[in-house]
C-alpha cells in the first residue's frame, strides 16, 4: 500500500540533514540492524509530520517522531531520544516512501560531501562543474534545447546529452549524492515524451549514471575484481534497485518511427556492457535479462529475434577478443535457448559455465531462468529447470533458496506426480540446502524423513522451537524417541553441569512422551537402567533430583 503522506525531494534532503545532525554514526548503524531484522512492529502516520511506531528491542518500545521538530521526538527506551529505535523507524519510513534507505544510513558521509564540495570551490580550477550560476544556466538552457530533439535522436546521442548534464554537477565523489545530483541534472532537461519514450529515457538515465560508477572489464576471460569504494558500491546498488523498478511496469508500446530502432540500440548497448562487465557485480547483466524478460519477450513472439541475438552473441567472441567476459557470454547464450524452448541446449551451456567458473554464477541470474520458465506456465519445463538449477544454487542466501522451493510448490500444484523428483533434487543439494530440505519435509508432513535427517547430522533437540516439534509429537510421537535418547546419551558423555541440565530437560520430555503413548513400563525400565549406569556421576544425580526425576 502506498503511504498516505508523500514527501517531496526537499523534505527528503531535510530528513537526511536532520539524521546527520541528531544521531551519531554508531546509532545509525545499530538502528539499521534493527530495521533489517524487522524489529519495527507497528508503524502509523496520524499526520504528515508525525510518526507513531513500536520497536521490538529488549522489550517493546514506543517511538513518537516529529519530522519537523526532532528535538520533540521521544522513545520509551532508557535513552529516550536520538536512539537506535528512532533510526529503525525513520528507515522504515524511508522504505515506505520508496526512498533510498542507504542514503539515510550514510547521512553523515552525505553531509561531509556537501562540506567538501563547498570548500573545493575555493581551490579547484575552473571547470564546467563550478561555472558561475549565470554561465551554468546558459549551459543548461542550451542542453534543454538539444533535449527537445530527443524524439528524433538515437540512443547514442541521448548518452552524449546525459554526459553533458552530468558534467554540470558540483559533486564529484562517486556516492549516493553524486547519483542524485546526476539524475536531477538529466531530468531537468527532459522534454515532454510519450509514455514509452519516457520509460526508455528513465532507464537510460539510470544506466548511464551507473556506468560512471561501475568499472568495465580490462582483463581477458572473466576479469579479476576491480576495486569499488564502499560508498560507490552502495550508490551502485541503489541504482540497480532503481533499474529493477524501471522494469516493473510493462513497456508502453507505440508506433513512433524510431521506437523499434531505439529498442535495438538499447539491446546492443546492454549486450556490450554485459559482455565487458567486471566481477564487481552483475549490474548490466541483470538489466540485460530483465530487458528481455519484461520488455522484449512480451511484445515479440517471433522467435527470429532470439536467433538473431544468438548470432550477435556468437559474433561477440571474435569482436571483443580477450576483453570478452566469458561467463556472462555463456549465460546469455543459454538464456536465448530457453526463450526458444531449446532447454537441453540451455542446460548443457549452463553446466559448461559452472565447470568453467565454479561458484561464480549469481543466484539472481539462476533464478531469472526459473522466472522465464514460470512466466511460460509450462510446468513440465519448470520442473526440469528446477532439477538443473537447484544444484547450482550452492552457498547462496536462504532467501534465494526460499524462492526456489516456492517454485517447486507451484509445480506440485499442477503436477502432483513430480513430488519424488523434488525430493531427489533436494537430497542432491545437501548439505548446503539443509535448512530448505528440513522445512520442505515438515511442510509435507514427512515426519520420519525429518527425524532421520536430524539423527544423521546429530542435531540438538533443544535447539528447535517447541512449535517445530509439536506436530511430530501429535502425529508420530514414537519418532521422537530415538532423537531424544541419542541426544541424552551425548549430553551425559560431555560430563559437565550444563550438559547434565540439558540431559534432564530431555529426560522430562521423554517421560511425557512415554506417558502419552501409555508405555510407562518402558520408561521405568529405561530410567532404572540409565540411573544405575550413571550412578557414579554425582553432578548428574543432583540434576536429576533437582528436576524431580529422582527422589
Amino acid at each position: 500500500m502506498k503511504p498516505t503522506y508523500l514527501m517531496d525531494d526537499i523534505q527528503w534532503q531535510q530528513l537526511i540533514d536532520n539524521v546527520a545532525d541528531h544521531f551519531t554514526d554508531v546509532t545509525i548503524k545499530r538502528g539499521f540492524q534493527y530495521f533489517k531484522q524487522g524489529k519495527v512492529k507497528e508503524f502509523a502516520m496520524p499526520d504528515a509530520d508525525h510518526i507513531a511506531a513500536v520497536v521490538d528491542g529488549s522489550e517493546l518500545y514506543e517511538v513518537d517522531l516529529h519530522l519537523s521538530a526532532f528535538a520533540a521526538s521521544r522513545c520509551t527506551c532508557p535513552v529516550h531520544t536520538n536512539c537506535k529505535h528512532m533510526i529503525a523507524v525513520l528507515l522504515n519510513y524511508a522504505n515506505e516512501q520508496e526512498r533510498s534507505v542507504h542514503a539515510l544510513v550514510n547521512a553523515h558521509s552525505a553531509g561531509f560531501t556537501r562540506l567538501v564540495a563547498k570548500a573545493d570551490t575555493r581551490t579547484t580550477p575552473p571547470s564546467r562543474s563550478n561555472l558561475s550560476p549565470d554561465h551554468k544556466e546558459t549551459t543548461r538552457n542550451a542542453l534543454s534545447k538539444t533535449a527537445s530533439k530527443i524524439p528524433d535522436m538515437p540512443i547514442s546521442e541521448w548518452h552524449d546529452l546525459f554526459d553533458q548534464c552530468i558534467a554540470l554537477n558540483h559533486v564529484n565523489t562517486q556516492n549516493s549524492q553524486f547519483v542524485q545530483s546526476a539524475l536531477a541534472s538529466i531530468y531537468a532537461v527532459k522534454p515532454p515524451l510519450s509514455p514509452g519514450m519516457q520509460q526508455l529515457y528513465g532507464l537510460h538515465a539510470h544506466l548511464r549514471v551507473l556506468e560512471k560508477l561501475v568499472p568495465q572489464s580490462s582483463m581477458p576471460g572473466y576479469p579479476s575484481h576491480t576495486y569499488m569504494g564502499y560508498y560507490t558500491q552502495i550508490a551502485a546498488d541503489e541504482l540497480k534497485e532503481a533499474i529493477d523498478r524501471d522494469f516493473e511496469s510493462p513497456l508502453e508500446l507505440t508506433d513512433e518511427p524510431m521506437q523499434e530502432a531505439r529498442m535495438a540500440e538499447t539491446l546492443a548497448y546492454l549486450r556490450r556492457k554485459m559482455l565487458t562487465e567486471s566481477r564487481n557485480g552483475t549490474y548490466f547483466s541483470d538489466a540485460y535479462y530483465q530487458f528481455w524478460l519484461y520488455w522484449v519477450h512480451p511484445a515479440r513472439q517471433d522467435s527470429s529475434i532470439y536467433t538473431e541475438e544468438l548470432q550477435h552473441l556468437q559474433a561477440a567472441e571474435e569482436d571483443l577478443g580477450t576483453t570478452l567476459a566469458r561467463l556472462p557470454w555463456m549465460l546469455a547464450r543459454s538464456w536465448m535457448h530457453i526463450f526458444q524452448s531449446q532447454d537441453n541446449e540451455a542446460w548443457v551451456l549452463l553446466q559448461e559455465a559452472e565447470r568453467a567458473f565454479p561458484l561464480k554464477i549469481s543466484s539472481n541470474q539462476l533464478l531469472l531462468f526459473l522466472q522465464a520458465l514460470r512466466k511460460a506456465e509450462n510446468w513440465a519445463r519448470l520442473k526440469d529447470g528446477l532439477r538443473h538449477i537447484g544444484p547450482l544454487l550452492h552457498s547462496h542466501r536462504d532467501d534465494h533458496l526460499q524462492d526456489y522451493i516456492h517454485d517447486w510448490d507451484l509445480v506440485l500444484q499442477h503436477l502432483p506426480e513430480a513430488e519424488q523428483d523434488m525430493w531427489d533434487t533436494l537430497v542432491g543439494m545437501l548439505p548446503f540446502a539443509g535448512g530448505m530440505y528440513e522445512e520442505a519435509l515438515l511442510a509435507h508432513e514427512k515426519w520420519r524423513s525429518w527425524i532421520d535427517y536430524q539423527l544423521s547430522i546429530r542435531s540438538e533437540p533443544l535447539s528447535f522451537r517447541v512449535s517445530v516439534l509439536q506436530p511430530i509429537e501429535k502425529n508420530a510421537p514414537e519418532l521422537l524417541l530415538p532423537f531424544y535418547h541419542q541426544a541424552v546419551e551425548r549430553y551425559v558423555l560431555e560430563k559437565n553441569r550444563a550438559s547434565y541440565k540439558a540431559a534432564v530437560k530431555l529426560l522430562k520430555r521423554l517421560f511425557k512422551l512415554y506417558k502419552k503413548m501409555k508405555q510407562e513400563s518402558r520408561w521405568e525400565l529405561f530410567f532404572t537402567t540409565f540411573t544405575s549406569r550413571h550412578s557414579r556421576l554425582r553432578a548428574l544425580q543432583e540434576e536429576l533430583r533437582k528436576g524431580k526425576l529422582l527422589s
